[in-house]
């Protein structure tokens, strides 16, 4: 308290002198006479006369230690000491007294603030031409809208989708982050803007839609509740072509697919991709999203979690959520289609049940895959029922799979066997992998797949009819690449799905606890159905 006193400048506070009026006089005398020895007041009152009182010629003994204010300060190290200090911190700093309130009307506080709590780095002494301050960019653009940075699902029915918000120089952008062309599941995500925010030329920010050919409109953005936010486009009309919708859907077509309608000869294919041009362009960039996590990483995991481009068929590229639960791994779905919407998880791995699979010729037969992979899941079948039910993947102790190039004499063991050996480095990196090629007659979108795995496991696929009709859980195979890559094989539809890791770093997308991504995995799967 009488350290605090002395910073201020303004001797005791209130509070102690009231204590103090409460007091005897042989009390009030006693404490007055006792010697203030706390070491960290005197640790701080050193700080204090090192800060405001060296070199001045003052000496500090014990017996009379400096006095000094934060008033007494020059203005410059005030300058330094705020521009420290959290932006939110500031306002309630301006009304502690006039002097501090003129002091933090300089834009040196305000630009390292957008620079250190928002990744500015752009020369915000430009802003001096408009007239607008780096404190208005702050207030009034980065502090405002900072709810809705960072990743986010937009609610377009089953296609769903990947918006990422972000700060880019002096705007505030939503990028919407596309599959690469089919089948090249390798090649970087594409990406285009949806809306922007910035704070050029007037005093309050300005948003604009940034959907259609013909430049920047008038939007709206709407913070709806915590983590879920709303656009509106108030210019529709700039999202109409001149050649009406026959121009609009080959110019999207080619966007979207990167080819024309006349290349695409599959029937099923047209059907499929003229459905989702209609569904998705009626929004007219009025939606809603949803905010999702990235999900949080552990040293046991067989590769790092993250986001994944994968090949499904007549659908094209859809980008899905690898993570992992305990014993098991899931692959939610971040785009969808009318079959398994976004937010359903695609593919689950038990990662309690290697699959070893034959010599390569072997493997080239299906027949002896399929045997293989349906012996694995009756054990799975018969484990459930001894354990009086379905496995609960949460909660589970994790374990560190093998390599697959173990002799098979090692392999042959029961689930929960075979962790401890490879325990001692991350599981994906150990062992020299086997040759790997697709049995004939199982379909793949991308040929140009690894011809070398390091691990398989027993997993399942979720399948269902349009609209998601007889949804249903299906046998197949798991097979992990190396660190970016893996694949699962649809034994009941003989097809093969390659993914390939998202390359991209996003800021403002880490879960701020376990439970939290958990919570937003049921969320969005909830959603879905």
């Amino acid at each position: 308290m009488a350290v605090c006193a002395r910073l201020c400048g303004v001797g005791p506070s209130r509070g102690c002198r009231r204590r103090q009026q409460r007091r005897g006089p042989a009390e009030a005398a006693a404490a007055d006479s006792e010697p203030d020895t706390d070491p960290e007041e005197e640790r701080i009152e050193a700080g204090v006369a090192a800060l405001a009182g060296a070199g001045g010629g003052r000496s500090a003994g014990p017996s009379s230690p400096p006095r000094c204010s934060l008033l007494e300060l020059p203005p410059e190290l005030l300058v330094e000491i705020f521009a420290s200090l959290p932006g939110t911190d500031l306002p309630s700093l301006a009304q502690v007294c006039t002097k501090f309130r003129r002091i933090l009307h300089t834009d040196t506080i305000w630009r390292r603030r957008c620079r250190e709590e928002y990744g500015v780095c752009e020369n915000l002494r430009k802003l001096e031409i408009t007239g607008v301050s780096c404190r208005d960019v702050y207030a009034k653009l980065l502090h405002r809208y900072r709810h809705i940075l960072g990743l986010w699902q937009p609610d377009i029915g089953p296609y769903g989708g990947l918006l990422n918000v972000v700060v880019d120089g002096l705007f505030i952008i939503g990028w919407m982050y596309l599959p690469p062309h089919d089948p090249h599941v390798d090649d970087p995500m594409r990406f285009k803007p949806l809306f922007r925010i910035h704070l050029m030329e007037r005093k309050s920010a300005t948003v604009e839609c940034m959907y259609g050919h013909r430049g920047p409109h008038n939007g709206h953005v709407q913070v709806v509740k915590k983590d879920e936010f709303s656009t509106k486009c108030n210019q529709t009309d700039h999202h109409r072509m001149s050649g009406g919708r026959q121009e609009e859907f080959r110019t999207w077509l080619r966007e979207e697919w990167g080819r024309t309608l006349e290349d695409i000869f599959h029937e099923h294919m047209q059907e499929l991709i003229l459905m989702k041009f209609i569904y998705t362009s009626q929004y007219d960039n009025c939606l809603t999203y949803r905010r999702i996590y990235l999900p949080p990483s552990h040293p046991d995991d067989l590769i790092r979690p993250g986001l994944f481009k994968g090949t499904y068929g007549s659908h094209g590229l859809e980008i899905v959520m690898l993570s992992f639960h305990g014993k098991h791994a899931r692959g939610t779905k971040i785009t969808g289609d009318p079959n398994i919407p976004a937010g359903q998880q695609t593919v689950e791995i038990d990662l309690r049940h290697r699959i070893h699979l034959p010599d390569i010729e072997s493997l080239r037969d299906f027949n002896e895959l399929s045997r293989i992979v349906l012996e694995v899941r009756e054990q799975v079948r018969q484990e459930q029922q001894q354990e009086g039910g379905p496995e609960d993947a949460e909660g589970l102790g994790r374990q560190s799979p093998q390599p697959c190039a173990e002799p098979p004499a090692e392999q042959a063991k029961g689930p929960g066997d075979g962790g401890a050996e490879a325990a001692a480095e991350p599981p994906a990196q150990s062992g020299q992998g086997q040759p790997f090629v697709l049995p004939v007659g199982v379909s793949s979108r991308n040929e140009d797949y690894p011809r070398t795995c390091r691990m398989c496991f027993y997993g399942t696929g979720l399948i269902a009819g349009h609209g998601f009709t007889s949804p249903e859980r299906t046998p197949g195979v798991f097979v992990l690449f190396d660190e970016d890559r893996f694949g699962f094989i649809w034994l009941e539809l003989k097809s093969f799905s390659l993914y390939s890791r998202v390359q991209a770093a996003f800021r403002n997308a880490d879960a701020p606890s376990p439970q939290a991504f958990e919570e937003m995995l049921k969320n969005i799967q909830s959603l879905a159905s």
